[in-house]
């Protein structure tokens, strides 16, 4: 079956120094996308000055801030790819990246969304930890979606090819996503069509501090992915319903939303014994091992005070 063609979309925001090279990246394919659209969201840096320096090989999309899920949605409106293959501007992919997402869709016909493993890049070039996401799932991801509160060890942007039928079915990314917009991709997608997981290293993670990423979490990150999970929750199981569809999802069953609270506002004995059963009987987790030591981490994490930081709840 021949290739689809690939649209790649690129959404920046302040990113200046690092954009160059990942729109470099996705210039130096093997396989060339159908189109390279940058969206720039308004930035105050010198993003723009670097997209004008790729003149005519790209195709740029210039707005005023509205955040990240209206910036992808701007380029996928200005698309005409049969993929989408959406990429942040502090990452990178590597060189056979297009070619072997269009292989994969090419060969798996009725997949609606294509990932791959990332590899962590801190800022010194080494790698900061293994490849992500380290376990993979691949098929009807519905049934344990809808017993985990909609999670499972899904990728992020930079990993992420959906066909753009299963696009157009979902609708585009609510612009409350004004960040992490993948949210949309793998909690509605994989819903609508199967999913295909490959096991290559096909881009680069550029670790820093942004709005998700502390080498320690404090109460405010806990509070803001807390705010995002319960958002998210809410946002699938509004789709699912409005939709027609089977499948429901509830925070009540996304295990790290349960464990974040443990940890800002404490937990007696009892409670962490429910947060260890809970955790081992996770499927958000498909690897068993791995379910097993990061539950027992997890717990560990969780004292009968909480931390005492906390700070008012954040906003997703």
């Amino acid at each position: 079956m021949a290739k689809p063609s690939v649209s790649v979309i690129l959404n920046n925001y302040n990113y200046g120094a690092y954009l160059g090279h990942a729109i470099q990246s996705v210039l130096d394919q093997t396989s060339a996308p159908a189109e390279v659209i940058v969206v720039d969201d308004g930035s105050t840096d010198n993003s723009r000055e670097v997209i004008a320096a790729f003149g005519d090989r790209i195709i740029p999309v210039l707005q005023d801030n509205a955040g990240q899920a209206a910036a992808i949605n701007a380029g996928v409106e200005r698309s005409t790819g049969e993929v989408l293959s959406f990429l942040d501007a502090d990452d990178w992919w590597v060189p056979d990246k297009v070619a072997t997402i269009g292989a994969a869709f090419a060969g798996n016909p009725d997949a609606g969304l294509v990932y791959h493993r990332l590899q962590p890049i801190r800022s010194d070039g080494t790698h900061a930890f293994r490849a992500i996401p380290r376990s993979l799932c691949a098929g009807d991801l519905a049934p344990r979606m809808a017993r985990s509160g909609g999670r499972w060890p899904y990728p992020m942007t930079s990993a992420v090819s959906v066909r753009r039928r299963i696009w157009d079915r979902a609708g585009e990314i609510p612009r409350g996503f004004r960040i992490s917009a993948d949210a949309w991709l793998v909690s509605i997608h994989p819903f609508l069509a199967p999913v295909v997981g490959l096991p290559d290293v096909l881009g680069y993670y550029r670790i820093h501090a942004n709005q998700w990423y502390r080498a320690e979490d404090d109460a405010l990150m806990l509070q803001k992915r807390m705010a995002h999970w319960k958002a998210t929750v809410d946002v699938t199981d509004r789709f699912l319903r409005l939709n027609g569809q089977p499948w429901r999802v509830l925070l009540a069953d996304h295990h790290p939303y349960q464990v974040a609270a443990a940890r800002l506002h404490g937990a007696g004995p009892g409670e962490r014994l429910r947060l260890l059963w809970s955790g081992l009987s996770d499927v958000g987790e498909p690897n068993l091992l791995r379910r097993l030591r990061d539950t027992l981490r997890e717990v560990r994490q969780v004292s009968g005070r909480g931390m005492a930081d906390a700070a008012p709840l954040a906003q997703p």
